[in-house]
């Protein structure tokens, strides 16, 4: 394991938030000092999230009610990336969406009208209530022709009760349906990658991509070519790591166990 000494190099942090930060609502121990030593370094940081479920100001209070302030312009969804993948490809069109507020929010935002008459896409997203009626409804659409987008590809979410059906789950139910495969906007996908640290005017030579998963967070920063930090304070443990054909730069407990330099 690399030494927490290598860090004060690096001026930008992109940090995943469930299993770095918190777990289900309450913050994993030191997350809150980590955050507050990343503001008083002056390094910039960009929380991301391939949950699509809450907007930036939901996952805002959430955050702050276990503990961890960050302002609401460091956070960054799925959601928001799908949008703004929209908003390059087809401005101003239209979708029908199978989501939650964090979604519709982001669409609605960007300028797109949320209809079931001939929609330029299918959108899936994350929600705790999948309805049998929408999922029906974005099968025939997509075999109509409709364009197929995910906000993100993970199979399974946690919850206080044990793992429930995430984004991933149900696109691959469309997709046995339709026989379409399709495009997944967050993480691994690096487009999210660039999509953050173009937000936070980031260069990938100087920055570090923390997270708990070695199959979104790592490869995600590997392809974007940041130094990637794998934490295990989530899903991954050391036992699973030699079972990928590729490594993090840095492996530590958590990221209670990371050190910031101030900026030089």
């Amino acid at each position: 394991m690399t030494t927490p000494e290598d860090l004060p190099d690096l001026e930008h942090y992109l940090i995943d938030m469930d299993g770095v930060l918190v777990h289900e609502e309450n913050a994993l121990p030191g997350a809150d000092e980590f955050i507050r030593r990343l503001g008083e370094a002056g390094k910039h940081f960009l929380v991301l999230t391939n949950n699509s479920i809450y907007t930036p100001r939901d996952l805002q209070a959430r955050l702050r009610a276990s503990g961890i302030d960050i302002p609401v312009e460091n956070l960054w969804t799925s959601a928001l990336a799908t949008a703004q993948f929209l908003t390059d490809q087809r401005p101003g069109g239209t979708a029908f969406v199978v989501g939650e507020a964090g979604l519709t929010t982001a669409l609605h935002e960007a300028g797109y009208v949320l209809t079931e008459r001939e929609p330029d896409y299918v959108i899936i997203g994350e929600t705790r209530t999948y309805s049998f009626e929408a999922i029906t409804r974005a099968i025939r659409l997509i075999e109509a022709g409709a364009r197929y987008i995910c906000t993100n590809p993970d199979a399974t979410g946690p919850s206080a009760e044990g793992t429930l059906p995430a984004t991933g789950s149900v696109a691959a139910l469309i997709t046995h349906a339709t026989r379409k495969q399709p495009y997944f906007v967050g993480k691994p996908n690096p487009l999210m990658i660039r999509a953050g640290l173009n937000t936070i005017g980031a260069h990938s030579e100087t920055t570090a991509m923390i997270g708990d998963r070695m199959d979104t967070d790592m490869v995600a920063g590997m392809e974007a070519g940041l130094h990637t930090i794998l934490v295990l304070s989530g899903v991954t443990g050391v036992a699973e790591l030699d079972r990928y054909p590729y490594r993090p730069n840095q492996v530590v407990e958590s990221v209670a166990h990371l050190s910031v330099g101030s900026r030089g």
